[in-house]
């Protein structure tokens, strides 16, 4: 393995993929190489280019993610799979455990989640490739998929910030094509126009989203929120 991660996003939204890509962008030591936006073109891309790493979604307009799983399997390809998405069926759930899907994503899910996810996973695949017999710690590192998580948990938002309420923030703000005022976030989910400006803040500060002046007809110009693509 190098020292960069070639990832290839697999999902059927293209806007959700391009947030993914930004994500990426923001954690040191990975690189998107592709991207598909369906299962069989997905295929072409692991034929071709061999990523590190897929980011896969479940539900596509031509099959399921669970058969890319199985593709990859049945090609014994050395390709890692972190699973995103909002499928939380049981049967799903089982077949991605069952098939050594490295970690679990549910759909929303903030930079944070994110980045703690993948640096978990950086981790491990350093401990893999850095020696040929490992120490027991270094084992227990692999099959804890708390302890790093919790860590980075610790310092992760800072006073004030919720992570339940930035993931309820960034959902929102996902579906707002014309972006969003702090007042008018603040009353569709129940919070303060001054707490929805700071979790606006914050998130800005993590460069999930952007601000624009919008310039109206009567009085100053409206602060309006939209998520970065």
């Amino acid at each position: 393995m190098g020292n960069t991660i070639e990832v290839l996003i697999v999902e059927d939204d293209m806007r959700i993929a391009q947030i993914h890509e930004k994500f990426l962008e923001q954690i040191d030591g990975f690189k998107t190489i592709g991207m598909s936006h369906t299962i069989e073109e997905a295929k072409i891309w692991l034929d071709t280019i061999k990523p590190d790493l897929i980011l896969l979604d479940i539900y596509f307009a031509d099959n399921l993610g669970t058969e890319l799983i199985d593709y990859i399997k049945q090609k014994d390809m050395d390709t890692d799979i972190i699973l995103i998405t909002a499928a939380a069926e049981v049967e799903i759930v089982k077949k991605a455990y069952a098939s050594g899907v490295i970690d679990f994503l549910l759909k929303p899910l903030t930079l944070q989640r994110f980045k703690e996810c993948l640096l978990k996973y950086k981790e491990k695949k350093t401990i893999l490739s850095s020696t040929d017999r490992l120490q027991a710690e270094d084992i227990k590192k692999l099959w804890n998929n708390l302890t790093y998580a919790s860590e980075l948990e610790k310092g992760s938002n800072p006073k004030g910030i919720d992570s339940v309420t930035k993931e309820k923030v960034v959902t929102y703000i996902q579906n707002c094509d014309e972006g969003i005022t702090a007042e008018k976030l603040g009353k569709e989910i129940g919070i303060s126009r001054t707490t929805a400006r700071r979790y606006l803040e914050h998130l800005m500060d993590e460069k999930v989203i952007f601000v624009e002046h919008i310039y109206g007809y009567v009085g100053r110009p409206e602060r309006r929120y939209f998520i970065k693509k």
